[in-house]
């Protein structure tokens, strides 16, 4: 497949604007009350702490991305720590699944949010219909937006990344005014919030996070890569934190935990009323549809040219064809393989949306980028540490860190929703024999081909 990545064509603005678009959006408007239901009347802190983790975990990526400034991002990362084998493949296929599931988040936060102003009944059929036909409409439209080759699309990216930052820092800010700026934690129960509770809280934190992986995923095509792709992520996370944050304590100051709790879905809409009334609602609204279409927009698309379009999923399913550590299957379609793997994101996006509400389809997300990091993690610790000069105790804490949230939120769905961890070990399992099945070996050497 001919190459469509283009050296040093990301400004270090253009990277932020990626990474930030790409982030904020279902970290915010799907999140917050999903986050408020596990860690309590301290949610907000939770960001913080998933930030943290997140930094930690970014110096793995940095450090493997100043040394091979590549197109494959991640999955460039696993192939030279663990060679073309079965484990890089399939941490690498996990990979590309969460980002299909933050697609689906996100196309199913828009639809929540679309139908809030009509007010149908949260759980209605008419809600139950109409949800998962909006948010499967926008993933076919941001498809169709790329197939047309619209080089807009770019420029677009850009402009909505600095609008709805501008406009969830308004919201945030604002909110806090309207409390006297009392940073205090949200009113509700006095009972204290277990710790087990906080702790699998930060597994979603960190998904609110991930797209920092979007900027690793176009290392090549950044210009100084080996001296802006850290930088960008560094000012992408810290970014995000204050946006987080900003939000987080506006929302506490408006709701009790209990009424954000119970619109968990939509909870930035229900804290605009007692805010700023009904016209904050509509502000929130449609702040939140341009947030959430252009994330799913900046999160299908890879860059290239600022923000071209290029879908990232299909673009690193394209990359692992490529690299022969998935197979392909043409299934009588014409054109090329990403052309392809466009339509399989699409499907796979549109199932979720369609099957799994906004709990599952994130709880899904954390379960499968929190193994694909660790597995990132192990493996540059264990064969590429000293090569690229990273300190081996950060690798092990940033380990350490995802290792402690999974355990903490495994066990939290295990007694809330045993199925989704049943269907998320399954997925992950299948995966990984998947991948054994069509690959000879779990390590290969970073020189040998892989096995097709």
């Amino acid at each position: 497949m001919k190459s469509e990545y283009q050296a040093n064509s990301i400004t270090l603005i253009g990277g932020v604007s990626m990474g930030t678009g790409v982030m904020i959006g279902a970290g915010i408007f799907a999140l917050t009350g999903q986050i408020a239901e596990l860690a309590g009347t301290w949610f907000p802190l939770s960001f913080i702490a998933g930030g943290i983790v997140t930094g930690f975990s970014a110096y793995t990526y940095v450090k493997m991305s100043n040394a091979f400034p590549s197109a494959g991002g991640i999955a460039m990362i696993l192939k030279k720590a663990y060679g073309p084998g079965v484990i890089a493949a399939a941490a690498s296929l996990l990979m590309a699944l969460s980002m299909v599931i933050s697609e689906s988040l996100v196309a199913r936060t828009f639809g929540t949010y679309v139908l809030r102003p009509f007010d149908l009944g949260e759980g209605s059929v008419a809600d139950s219909i109409l949800v998962p036909v909006l948010a499967v409409g926008l993933i076919v439209f941001a498809y169709i937006v790329n197939i047309s080759g619209n080089r807009s699309v770019g420029l677009f990216s850009v402009v909505m990344a600095f609008l709805k930052i501008g406009g969830i820092a308004v919201f945030g800010a604002a909110a806090l005014a309207a409390s006297g700026f009392t940073f205090q934690p949200v009113s509700g129960s006095a009972q204290t919030v277990p710790i087990a509770g906080f702790t699998a809280s930060i597994a979603l934190s960190i998904l609110a996070f991930k797209g920092f992986t979007t900027i690793t995923n176009s290392g090549a095509e950044i210009v100084d890569p080996h001296r802006n792709v850290g930088r960008t992520i560094i000012f992408s996370i810290a970014i995000c934190v204050v946006v987080y944050l900003l939000v987080a304590f506006g929302v506490g100051s408006s709701l009790s935990l209990e009424e954000i709790v119970a619109a968990r879905d939509y909870s930035l809409a229900e804290a605009s009323k007692p805010a700023f009334g009904s016209y904050g609602f509509y502000f929130t609204i449609a702040l939140a549809v341009v947030a959430t279409a252009s994330g799913v927009l900046a999160s299908v698309f890879a860059v290239s040219r600022v923000l071209a379009s290029v879908f990232a999923v299909s673009r690193m399913l394209a990359m692992l064809t490529d690299m022969k550590m998935i197979p392909h299957s043409h299934f009588g379609m014409s054109g090329p393989i990403q052309r392809h793997t466009l339509v399989y994101t699409v499907v796979i996006a549109s199932f979720l949306a369609v099957f799994f509400d906004l709990s599952r389809i994130a709880s899904l997300g954390a379960f499968f980028y929190l193994t694909m990091d660790m597995a990132v993690h192990w493996g540059v610790w264990r064969y590429r540490r000293a090569e690229i000069g990273a300190s081996g105790v950060v690798i092990l804490a940033a380990l350490g860190f995802d290792a402690i949230v999974l355990v903490a939120f495994t066990a939290m769905k295990l007694q809330s929703d045993p199925a989704i961890v049943a269907y998320a070990a399954v997925t992950i399992a299948g995966v990984f024999l998947f991948e054994r099945a069509y690959l000879s070996r779990w390590l290969a050497p970073q020189d040998e081909p892989a096995h097709s």
